[in-house]
């Protein structure tokens, strides 16, 4: 009895400390558990003081008066599946007549608190059918991406979801892309997260940094093309137009529009292109906006319409001939100057990190979400790297990418620096760089350097 004893709270102290320590490591080893049977055992109360039960159906009242039989019970939505994953649980509930999605997202705080699990959010799958995903920690604490996940073409993960779920950023499915963030609120980070997972992929990276190019030019052995000033980049945008109306023609007279061939075979973009013609997708990456739309005499603001022009341009037609934009900045509003909303309005993915005015918040998803403003001028200062994103479709989420430090991201470049494809209209603009910077430098070395 004694050794019992001991061994119990051996483990009640190991629970504690794992708890403590390291949340992930105990909601493997005992938080799963525990969940499982809370949510079964409380479930049927916990959903009618929610208020998610129906009355019991007319024929089943009909037939316990038939039967001298006690009354049914309110009814709560079924239990499909409860799956556990190493961040929660997930629940997909067949809902019952008369319910609606709405109301379990609804109650989703509430049972949060009912459940005692970190965080519950829902979705709806089909008609009638609502995944709730629930989070036993704070899985944005301390990021740990999963050891798999689904990487296709063009579909990078750069982050995690506050439900536990994995980030991706989809190139086709979203084609542009808008970043906010103010200085030191992780932007860096979550652009280094883009690059180091793109570096793998067959696709052609095209970098704009007029900081001197301190952010990109380290990276400079995956990118076909880096332009570290604006008069640099208004020619790099002007190459970069001139391909997409080669592709174009590629296209045209690819479409294969005869009438015995088959729809399905019809091209209207790269990917319906045969494999020995498509075009290498090109991601243009935009460090600072501002800097580009910034003039201070009568020949900068020709630059600068001739930049914003060549944006516009590569938003509006560059999808089909696979030319993407990422673009970053601190601020990106009407005070920028003309054709900035007409970029803006094209840019259907948004991410914000920390912002210093609610104005900035509303520049991202004033126009799409404006249940994500409040969220985004929430996130604190010392929660680097945290994040809000959302889209067109105004659903959001928040979301924290991994730390990846300069050094590992140039690692990852320069180990992929042979997939770097050479872009006739871009080879003036490729870096030219020495020998020595191919060698990758290890970790352990780069960190005992005093920066």
């Amino acid at each position: 009895m004694t050794g019992f004893s001991v061994s119990l709270v051996l483990v009640a102290v190991a629970a504690v400390l794992l708890r403590w320590r390291r949340p992930a490591w105990y909601w493997l080893t005992f938080g799963v558990t525990l969940a499982v049977v809370r949510v079964l055992v409380r479930y049927g109360s916990v959903m009618d003081a929610c208020g998610l039960t129906v009355p019991p159906a007319r024929w089943r009242l009909a037939l316990a008066r038939a039967t001298n039989r006690p009354i049914p019970g309110p009814r709560a939505p079924r239990i499909l599946r409860l799956r556990p994953t190493r961040t929660g649980l997930v629940l997909r509930l067949k809902l019952r007549p008369g319910q609606d999605a709405f109301d379990i997202a609804a109650a989703s705080d509430r049972l949060r608190h009912s459940f005692s699990m970190y965080g519950v959010t829902s979705r709806e799958l089909r008609s009638g059918v609502v995944e709730v995903r629930m989070t036993g920690y704070d899985v944005l604490k301390r990021v740990q991406m999963p050891a798999k996940t689904d990487i296709r073409p063009m579909r990078v993960p750069v982050a995690l979801r506050q439900d536990g779920s994995v980030h991706y950023r989809d190139y086709r499915a979203i084609p542009h892309a808008l970043t906010l963030g103010a200085t030191e609120s992780g932007k860096s980070v979550y652009q280094r997260n883009l690059v180091a997972g793109l570096a793998p992929m067959d696709v052609a990276l095209v970098g704009i940094d007029c900081k001197q190019g301190v952010e990109l030019f380290p990276l400079a052995r995956r990118f076909s093309a880096l332009a570290d000033d604006p008069d640099t980049a208004a020619e790099v945008l002007d190459a970069l137009v001139v391909r997409m109306g080669r592709i174009y023609e590629v296209i045209r007279a690819q479409q294969r529009i005869a009438a015995d061939v088959p729809d399905a075979e019809i091209a209207a973009d790269i990917w319906d292109l045969p494999d020995h013609l498509r075009p290498v997708p090109v991601v243009v990456l935009v460090d600072e906006v501002a800097e580009l739309a910034l003039y201070a005499n009568k020949e900068e603001e020709k630059r600068r319409d001739r930049i914003i022009t060549a944006l516009v341009r590569l938003a509006q037609l560059g999808r089909a001939a696979g030319i993407y934009l990422e673009i970053c900045g601190q601020r990106f509003g009407s005070e920028l100057g003309k054709g900035i909303t007409m970029l803006r309005a094209q840019l259907t993915g948004r991410t914000a990190h920390r912002v210093n005015d609610e104005t900035s918040a509303n520049m991202a998803f004033g126009d799409i979400a404006p249940d994500a403003v409040l969220a985004a001028i929430q996130i604190p200062a010392e929660m680097r790297g945290l994040a809000i994103s959302g889209d067109s479709s105004g659903g959001w989420h928040r979301i924290r990418a991994p730390h990846t430090s300069l050094r590992q991201a140039v690692n990852i470049c320069n180990r992929h620096a042979d997939r770097t494809p050479d872009l006739p209209e871009l080879a003036p603009f490729r870096p030219a760089l020495s020998a020595s910077a191919a060698t990758p430098v290890s970790l352990a070395k780069a960190s005992s350097v005093a920066v």
